[in-house]
């Protein structure tokens, strides 16, 4: 009975089977979402799609243009409408992505003028870097600028001759300067959200851009420079591996290669990244004063880079000044025994460390300091011990000195009793004389005491000189042997058994 009662009630029909109903008219017609009319029977689109042109997967994948038309990228952005503006910028991207033979000057020419184009959109304001764009335009100068440099552009010569070396310009300069245009543009653009971004500027495209520094072109690594410091001011999370990148690179360059172009265009960037740090300074960065700047006074070619070495060095002192002890320690280790020139980027790198340091440290460093300074005035290349003489001439310097000159003066002055007695410049002698009348304006007791202590020295140094001579009379006479003719006595003969080493005289005062 309730069955009977159930099958008497009106059925429900499922929403599938109207749809079903309504669609089993092959000839009605419908409108898509999108507005433009369609016959589905057919299964053929309006002939008002053909304003916008459609372009082969295969050179725009549907992941880069998803949500928007391509448009057929070489029509100008004068001849589309404002919606379709957008999708012209990414295929117009897309199509720079072929690297083009520049025997081929018709596709040269072609390609240059899209890159102009691509420029002149940005410049204009309308460009909006959706994460497809950001995609499109990574990829993009992923695919112009990464490249590996033929070891034939590479310097052969060692050391500090790459200073006059004529430079190596890139024949494809012309376009890739319209890519770091573009590349810089992007990153300078306000609207450019970061954490999109971040995708696709991730550690592979920092570690490939920081390769490019090794460019023989001087004028690709003036951008590269200004392009990394955008990406470290924007991408913070990416600042760790930027310094870590950048230690690797120095490292290598220091104890492997010796040979990298960029090094001065890299220090340039962390002096103005150094002078940012937070005090007091994170071990992490102490760590690449020491393990990375303090070494690249090694190399040979340490002059092409020393002015933004000594920058970066004077900055992370400034930042705590207890650094100043272990820079000075660093730049003694590495001193030049042999290279005049780099002696003298040495000395001049001392003496700006030297304006700046405190008296705690000045006296924890200052014995080593000037036995190295008294080798110096004593130099036989006029420049080094004319630079050596001149740090005298700076108040700061000459400052420390008299406040501790119970223990430098000791060291400096039978250097310059030696340079007044043997040293072959002119000029040298006349410094010697003044900074030697320097001293004795500022004590002239210990200056007497000093030459005194150093003439007691000269002459315990001439009776042991007789003493040997005399035993080795004795012994060839033992032997049978004839005695040798005595030396001709000279006056001041006696001066050159003066102590060359400085540090063997001290005064107790």
């Amino acid at each position: 009975m309730l069955k009977q009662i159930l099958s008497k009630l009106p059925r429900k029909v499922p929403k599938s089977d109207t749809l079903d109903a309504a669609g089993s008219d092959s000839g009605s017609n419908t409108k898509l979402g999108n507005g433009f009319p369609c016959t589905i029977g057919g299964s053929s689109l309006s002939s008002k799609l053909s304003v916008v042109k459609r372009v082969s997967s295969a050179v725009f994948p549907a992941s880069i243009a998803a949500g928007a038309e391509a448009v057929e990228p070489h029509l100008s952005f004068k001849d589309v409408s404002n919606q379709q503006k957008q999708s012209l910028f990414i295929s117009k991207l897309n199509l720079c992505c072929e690297i083009i033979d520049f025997s081929d000057t018709a596709k040269q020419d072609v390609k240059r003028e899209i890159l102009i184009e691509l420029v002149d959109f940005v410049n204009s304001g309308s460009a909006k870097f959706t994460e497809p764009t950001i995609s499109a335009m990574c990829k993009m100068c992923a695919a112009n600028l990464f490249r590996v440099f033929p070891p034939k552009y590479r310097s052969i010569t060692g050391g500090g001759e790459t200073e006059d070396e004529e430079p190596m310009f890139d024949p494809a300069w012309s376009h890739l300067q319209l890519v770091y245009d573009l590349l810089l543009r992007f990153f300078n653009c306000n609207s450019l959200d970061t954490k999109v971004a971040k995708k696709y500027v991730d550690h592979s495209f920092i570690s490939r851009l920081l390769d490019l520094f090794d460019s023989e072109d001087p004028r690709e690594r003036d951008c590269l420079k200004t392009i990394l410091h955008r990406i470290y001011g924007k991408f913070l999370l990416h600042r760790p591996y930027i310094r870590k990148v950048v230690s690797n690179i120095i490292y290598r360059f220091v104890f492997e290669t010796e040979r990298h172009n960029g090094i001065a265009e890299l220090l340039e960037i962390f002096g103005s990244v150094i002078s940012g740090f937070a005090t007091p300074l994170k071990e992490e960065h102490k760590i690449f004063l020491w393990r990375a700047l303090i070494p690249l006074h090694k190399p040979k070619s340490v002059g092409i880079y020393h002015q933004q070495l000594t920058y970066c060095v004077l900055q992370f002192i400034d930042k705590d000044q207890k650094l100043a002890g272990n820079v000075i320690k660093g730049l003694l280790k590495y001193w030049p025994i042999t290279n005049s020139q780099k002696e003298l980027m040495f000395l001049g790198e001392l003496e700006e460390i030297l304006e700046v340091i405190n008296m705690v440290e000045f006296q924890k460093i200052m014995i080593p300091l000037f036995r190295r300074i008294a080798y110096c005035l004593n130099s036989s290349h006029y420049q080094v011990a004319e630079r050596a003489h001149l740090l005298w001439n700076n108040e700061s310097v000459l400052n420390l000195i008299t406040q501790n000159r119970q223990a430098i003066l000791p060291l400096v002055i039978p250097a310059l009793e030696q340079n007044t007695l043997n040293h072959w410049n002119q000029a040298v002698l006349n410094l010697t004389l003044n900074v030697k009348k320097i001293f004795r304006e500022i004590d002239e007791e210990l200056v007497l005491a000093c030459q005194c202590k150093l003439e007691e020295e000269g002459s315990r140094l001439k009776a042991a000189a007789e003493k040997r001579r005399l035993t080795w009379e004795l012994l060839e006479t033992a032997a049978g042997l004839p005695s040798p003719a005595p030396p001709p006595a000279t006056a001041g003969a006696g001066n050159f058994l003066v102590p060359v080493k400085p540090a063997t005289c001290s005064v107790a005062c």
